[in-house]
Formats: structure tokens, C-alpha cells, sequence
């Protein structure tokens, strides 16, 4: 276990070694016990942790606020468009006067070019540890709940589990690359075959690939890069497939919406679920556009681990309060 957390930012999903992140998890798994046995847990008493939100939400301010409470203290939820910040406040200003008022910073920001660089910043005027609610380039808690769930449905030694982290279609909006960015950083170090499966389009960013390889190679590990959804899922121990939009090829709307309308055909489905091995998960980070990123028959199916994902963002993310702001 290491013990060393205490003050420590987590903004990208490398800034906590492998042993750190197993210390987390251990944390969040006895957090989860307490819960249910309805043990108290008020580590961060008299705590308060400003969340900032650039970027909308509902399990993130859910889990966190109530993680707070859970923890003996408070979330201040605050939206951006209802501070300053429009009107001068600097990303220093918010570092150094939040952390002031504050026992720590939780900041969503997924503005292309401009999150990942707003909260780097934020922390480095900020005398409390600043956490990455999401931004352009990761989303570590989500991360975390994620491994987590992996660990409770499939076990510890992940080695020689096949992961499929796959681009869905969607029709919604142009969603933020974090999610699998996050995941093929953080995987490898846990012992999966990692397959990455998307449109040439969907690139991640060359620099988080470089970084995944790398993770891969030091973990002896597997990790492939396919166009391919069908071939894919084949053999797969757990399918990860969720949109994202074509941001590293093109930022213009119009034409990543078009560029994303050629692939309607990548849908998880039951037909697909059946190439993964029978006892194979599916996960969804949500909210998901059902029945086209995802048949109702798959996120409701007896595969589905989506809401046991979702309730573990509550665990890890206490964890990581616990052991970073107590």
C-alpha cells in the first residue's frame, strides 16, 4: 500500500503509479463495504471540495457531491457561467483563491485544446490537490470506477483478458476522446490484451498512443490497433465501446458530423455481443444513445455491467478524496 497520497493532484491517469492505483482501489473497496454495512466513513470532516463544471453532468456531480457528504463534507457545486469567469477571473485566480478557500479543486473542462490546459494550470496555483472531473484528454475517476468493476466482475489477474476498447456510432454530439484515452493508458498496466477498434477517422491523439504502447510493452502485454468492430470483439473478455468524436482529424461540427453519419453501422448489438465469450461484460461509461450506439437488448442484457460502473465512480472517486484531501 502506499501512503504517500496526502496533497497530490490527479489530472491524467499516468500522475498515480500502478501500486498507487491498487492502493486506491483498496480504499474504495473498503468504502464500498462500510457503505453497505452503513459504517461511518467521515474521513473529511470540515472538508470542502469545490467542483467546477465547465461541461454538463450527471453522474459525475452525483458522485461526487454525495461522496462528499458520505465523508463527513461538503461539495460546493459551482457552474461556470455563474461565476467570473467570463468576466476576467484567470485560470491563476481560480488556483490560488479557490485553493484558499477550499480543501481541494475538482474541475470538468472538456473544451478542445483548452481543458486539460486549464486544469494543469489551476493546479499550479493551487495549494490543495486539484482532480480532474474530465477534460479534452482524460477521465481518470472514470477510469478507475472502470477498473474496478473489471476487478469485482472478472478478478484480479487480468492476464491473458482480452479488452476491446471500441468508437460506437452516435448521433448526438461530437463527444470527448478522454474516456478511451483513459482506458488504453491505464489497462495495459493492469495486464489486458488491449484492442483499440475504430474508423480511421476516430484517431485518439499520437502522443497518448505513444505513451499506451509504452505502457503495454513495460507490462508485457498486447495492444493492437483495428478498423474493425466485428473482428474486434472476437474472443473478447470485455467490450468497451462507446462514441467519441473525429477531433483529432477535423474540428469543424459540420464535417465531423458527416464523417461520423458513414459509420451508422458501428452499433453494439446482440449479434456482436455474441463474438465476445459468452461470460463477457459490456460497458458503457453513459449516458449512451440507445439504439444507436447500443441496442436496449445489450445495455439491459444479462452482459451489462453498466450501472455497477456507474455506482462505483461513487467508491473510487471517495477514495481518492479520502487519500488525496484528508
Amino acid at each position: 500500500m502506499q501512503t504517500y497520497l496526502h496533497g497530490r493532484d490527479l489530472i491524467g491517469d499516468l500522475d498515480f503509479s500502478k501500486e498507487e492505483v491498487e492502493t486506491v482501489l483498496d480504499v474504495a473497496f473498503d468504502l464500498k463495504r462500510k457503505r453497505v454495512l452503513n459504517e461511518s466513513h467521515a474521513y473529511l470532516r470540515d472538508k470542502v471540495l469545490a467542483m467546477l463544471f465547465f461541461f454538463s453532468s450527471t453522474r459525475t456531480r452525483g458522485s461526487f457531491e454525495a461522496g462528499m457528504a458520505q465523508l463527513g463534507g461538503h461539495a460546493a457545486f459551482i457552474e461556470s457561467k455563474t461565476t467570473q469567469i467570463s468576466h476576467g477571473d484567470t485560470t491563476k485566480e481560480i488556483g490560488e483563491i479557490f485553493g484558499r478557500y477550499f480543501d481541494g479543486i475538482a474541475i470538468r473542462h472538456c473544451d478542445w485544446g483548452v481543458g486539460n490546459g486549464y486544469l494543469n494550470t489551476t493546479a499550479e496555483y493551487s495549494r490543495v490537490p486539484v482532480l480532474n472531473m474530465q477534460c479534452d484528454i482524460y477521465h481518470p475517476h472514470q477510469c478507475l470506477a472502470d477498473l474496478m468493476t473489471i476487478w469485482e466482475k472478472k478478478g484480479r489477474n487480468l492476464k491473458g483478458k482480452k479488452m476491446v476498447v471500441s468508437w460506437a456510432y452516435a448521433s448526438s454530439y461530437s463527444k470527448p476522446i478522454s474516456v478511451p484515452q483513459s482506458l488504453v493508458l491505464q489497462m495495459p498496466r493492469f495486464g489486458m490484451d488491449v484492442v483499440l477498434a475504430h474508423p480511421p477517422e476516430f484517431k485518439l491523439m499520437p502522443e497518448i498512443m505513444e505513451q499506451a504502447r509504452a505502457e503495454a510493452k513495460k507490462a508485457g502485454v498486447g495492444f493492437d490497433v483495428v478498423h474493425d468492430m466485428d473482428e474486434a470483439i472476437k474472443g473478447a473478455d470485455i467490450v468497451y465501446a462507446k462514441s467519441w468524436g473525429p477531433l483529432v482529424t477535423t474540428t469543424d461540427v459540420e464535417e465531423g458530423a458527416k464523417i461520423t453519419k458513414k459509420y451508422e453501422s458501428w452499433i453494439t448489438n446482440e449479434k456482436r455481443m455474441k463474438l465476445a465469450k459468452e461470460d463477457a461484460i459490456y460497458m458503457h461509461p453513459l449516458p449512451a444513445d440507445r439504439n444507436v450506439e447500443v441496442t436496449d437488448a445489450v445495455i439491459d442484457g444479462p452482459n451489462s455491467v453498466v450501472y455497477d460502473q456507474a455506482e462505483n465512480r461513487l467508491h473510487a472517486q471517495k477514495a481518492v478524496m479520502a487519500l488525496t484531501m484528508g
